[in-house]
C-alpha cells in the first residue's frame, strides 16, 4: 500500500504539477520528486518565460526531458550550478530570447576576456543530450554589434565547475559569443556536437568560438561539425591534458592555442593537449600556438602540443607559432616573450593555403622556443612554390629542410 500511496502523491510544486503517471494537462509531469525522478516541461506559451520551470525541475529532478517539437523560451537567466547525477534529455529546443537590454544587464558576468553567459551549467556527474537544439537567436546580436562594437554578447553555454559530464548528440545555432565555455571543469566530453552559425543580414557573426577551455582538466572534444566565426576550439590559460578528435571546422580561426601571456603578474600554462584528425576549410589558420610579447605583459608555459592529421583546404594560414602576438618587431625584440613553448611536434598537415605562405613559426628572440618538431608536411599554394618560414627556432623533423635557414632577429 506505500508503494501505491506513493505513486498516487501529486505534489504542487511553485505553481506547476508533478504527477505521478505523466498528467498530460501538466506543464511539468514525471514521478515526483526525489531520487531517481523525472520530469517533462512543456512551452507555456507564446511570449511566456520558460526559465523559472527549467530551474525548478533542476532543483527537484535527477531527468529532466524537454520532448521533440517543443521549443521552451528562455527569456531570464539559467544559473543550473551544484546539480549532481544530473540528465536533460533535450529533444526539442532551449530558444535564449534576443531582449538585449536584459541580456546586457543580467547576464553571468565572467572577468576573464570579459565575457557574460546565458547559462551557467555546473557539479558533477551531469549529462546532456537528445539530439535537440540550442538556439542562441543571435541575429540581432550580430546586428547590434555591428553598431555598437563594445556591446557585451553572451555565451549559449558555459560549463562551471562542472566534473564528469557529457555533452553529446546537440544543436548549437547562432550563439551571439562563443558557443561553449569551459570554466574550472574536469573530466568533461563533448561528442557529436553540430555548430552552426550564419547570418541573414551584412553585419558578421564575430567572436562565435566553438569552444574555449579555461582553467580546466581533462577535456575531450570529438566527432563534431564547426560552422562559425572564429576559433574552432580555442585552450585559454590553464589548459591541460585535453584531446580534440574528428572535427569538420569551417570559416573558424584554427585550433588555437592561446593568446596567453597577455596580463602582468599571471602565469598561464598549457600542456599536455593533442589535436588530430582535424578537417579544416575556408579559415584564417589551421593550427596556431599564440603567445604575447612586449612590456608589461605576463608570462607562462606552453608544453608538449601536438598537432597531427591536419587537412586543410583555402586556409590563410595553415600552420602558425606566433610568439610575438599583437606585438611590433621592434618590442618583440627588446622585450621577448616570457611565454616559453616547448615540444611541439606539427604531423601529418596537408592541403591548400590561400597565398604562398603556407607555413610561419614565428618565435620571440632569446630562445623562448624548444623542441619544435614537423614531420610530413604536403602544403600548396594557389600560386607557385609555397614558403615555409621560421624565426627563431631549431626546427626538427622530416619537414624542417622545407623552412630552410630561419631567421634570426
Amino acid at each position: 500500500m506505500r508503494f501505491a500511496a506513493a505513486h498516487a502523491l501529486c505534489l504542487i510544486l511553485g505553481g506547476l504539477t508533478v504527477a505521478a503517471g505523466g498528467d498530460s494537462n501538466s506543464p511539468w509531469h514525471g514521478h515526483g520528486p526525489g531520487a531517481g525522478d523525472e520530469c517533462t516541461l512543456v512551452a507555456k506559451g507564446h511570449g511566456i518565460d520558460d526559465a523559472p520551470q527549467l530551474l525548478h525541475a533542476w532543483q527537484k529532478c535527477s531527468t529532466i526531458s524537454i520532448p521533440a517539437h517543443t521549443t521552451l523560451n528562455i527569456a531570464t537567466r539559467l544559473n543550473m550550478t551544484g546539480g549532481r547525477d544530473k540528465h536533460i534529455d533535450l529533444k526539442g529546443a532551449l530558444r535564449f530570447n534576443p531582449d538585449i537590454p536584459y541580456w546586457t544587464a543580467n547576464g553571468f558576468p565572467f572577468t576573464f576576456q570579459t565575457q557574460i553567459t546565458f547559462w551557467i551549467l555546473g557539479g558533477e556527474n551531469i549529462v546532456l543530450d537528445g539530439g535537440g537544439l540550442l538556439d542562441g537567436a543571435g541575429q540581432a546580436w550580430y546586428d547590434a554589434f555591428a553598431a555598437n562594437a563594445s556591446l557585451l554578447r553572451p555565451i549559449i553555454m558555459t560549463l562551471y565547475q562542472a566534473t564528469n559530464v557529457l555533452v553529446q548528440d546537440i544543436h548549437m545555432l547562432n550563439s551571439p559569443e562563443w558557443n561553449n565555455f569551459v570554466n574550472e571543469g574536469k573530466n568533461v566530453t563533448f561528442s557529436n556536437i553540430n555548430i552552426q552559425t550564419f547570418s541573414t543580414s551584412k553585419n558578421f557573426f564575430a567572436n562565435t568560438d566553438g569552444w574555449d577551455i579555461y582553467r580546466s582538466d581533462t577535456v575531450t572534444i570529438k566527432d563534431s561539425i564547426i560552422n562559425n566565426g572564429d576559433d574552432c576550439v580555442s585552450f585559454k590559460p590553464n589548459s591541460t591534458n585535453i584531446v580534440v578528435s574528428n572535427l569538420n571546422c569551417n570559416g573558424s580561426h584554427g585550433i588555437s592555442v592561446g593568446s596567453l601571456g597577455q596580463f602582468p603578474g599571471v602565469f598561464d600554462i598549457v600542456e599536455n593537449v593533442t589535436s588530430t584528425n582535424i578537417q579544416m576549410s575556408n579559415a584564417q589558420n589551421g593550427a596556431r600556438i599564440k603567445a604575447w610579447a612586449g612590456p608589461n605583459v605576463g608570462s607562462g608555459i606552453v608544453k608538449n602540443i601536438t598537432f597531427e592529421n591536419f587537412s586543410e583546404l583555402a586556409v590563410d594560414n595553415p600552420v602558425v607559432i606566433d610568439q610575438c602576438y599583437e606585438t611590433n618587431a621592434t618590442e618583440c625584440a627588446a622585450f621577448p616573450s616570457n611565454t616559453y613553448i616547448q615540444d611541439i611536434l606539427f604531423k601529418n598537415i596537408a592541403g591548400t593555403g590561400t597565398s604562398t605562405k603556407v607555413a610561419s613559426l614565428a618565435c620571440s628572440p632569446d630562445g623562448r622556443c624548444s623542441n619544435v618538431q614537423v614531420d610530413n608536411f604536403s602544403l600548396s599554394s594557389p600560386a607557385g612554390a609555397a614558403v615555409y618560414a621560421c624565426q627563431n627556432v631549431n626546427l626538427t623533423g622530416n619537414a624542417a629542410s622545407l623552412f630552410g635557414a630561419c631567421t634570426v632577429t
